[in-house]
């Protein structure tokens, strides 16, 4: 899903069990002011062909999202917006590309640091929410090339309960109809690798933290814990919005990634 002419350009990068569905009301507020906007589907996710059971590694399941930001002009600088376990993405492709990311923005999203494994925050989120946490989601496991591996489906009420909760009921069946299979792949070796993110390439980039204080999924504690690991690091608020911040205050996050675009682009 990509579109408009000049101005900035935005890479938008959905999270867990979602798609590129997901920025479907930010991504007209973005090219009605004149930025080219290119919404992608991470693999086997949203309308992306291959399955789950499919996909080798992290690096395999980020790959829409690397090869759009390789096939970037030398001249484009883009603005990488990451939401939720799409952070994770996000930051690969901008320790893989520095020289092309204007700015990296987290929305509510899983931002690693420098000096450690790319999913040592992943891990840290994970450990601190309560084992009933997932609700009625699905936990499967998938047999893969590499073996068993976990994945889960979003429930509808963990859905109505913690993402959606301030979005319309339209968008709320919309997501029940649209999820797929989701991996947050812990067990990759890439997530392990503590050299991955470098200070001269990760490191090097303008980082902005979009924190949703109303988020039920991820606290905005947990928000500010992370801005609080990577020094440098500037912060947005959006207020009145749950985890699908897109959703739910599609104008206040289009205004924000306006001022970010303005700043750093």
């Amino acid at each position: 899903m990509e579109g408009g002419s000049s101005g900035k350009h935005f890479i938008l990068v959905h999270g867990l069990c979602h798609g590129a569905w997901c920025w479907y009301k930010l991504v007209p507020m973005l090219r009605a002011v004149g930025h080219r906007v290119t919404a992608l589907d991470l693999a086997a996710s949203g309308a992306h062909p291959a399955r789950m059971d499919e996909v080798a590694s992290f690096e395999d399941y980020s790959r829409p999202l690397l090869d759009a930001v390789a096939g970037a002009g030398e001249d484009e600088r883009l603005v990488l917006v990451g939401h939720s376990m799409g952070g994770l993405s996000v930051a690969l492709a901008t320790e893989r590309f520095p020289r092309k990311v204007a700015a990296a923005v987290f929305l509510t999203a899983v931002m690693p640091c420098t000096g450690t494994r790319l999913g040592f925050t992943l891990e840290e989120i994970l450990g601190r929410i309560k084992p009933d946490f997932f609700m009625d989601s699905k936990r499967v496991v998938l047999n893969t090339d590499q073996g068993p591996r976990a994945a889960v489906v979003l429930g509808p009420e963990l859905l109505a309960a913690k993402l959606y909760e301030r979005s319309s009921a339209e968008e709320l069946a919309l997501a029940t109809m649209l999820m797929r299979v989701g991996r947050q792949f812990v067990d990759d070796p890439i997530m392990q690798d503590k050299t991955l993110l470098t200070e001269v390439n990760y490191g090097s980039v303008k980082k902005v933290f979009v924190v949703v204080k109303a988020d039920s999924c991820m606290s905005e504690e947990m928000q500010r814990w992370m801005v609080d690991l990577s020094p440098g690091t500037k912060f947005e608020e959006i207020a009145g919005a749950d985890h699908m911040a897109m959703c739910s205050r599609p104008k206040e996050l289009c205004n924000v990634l306006l001022r970010i675009a303005g700043k750093y682009g």
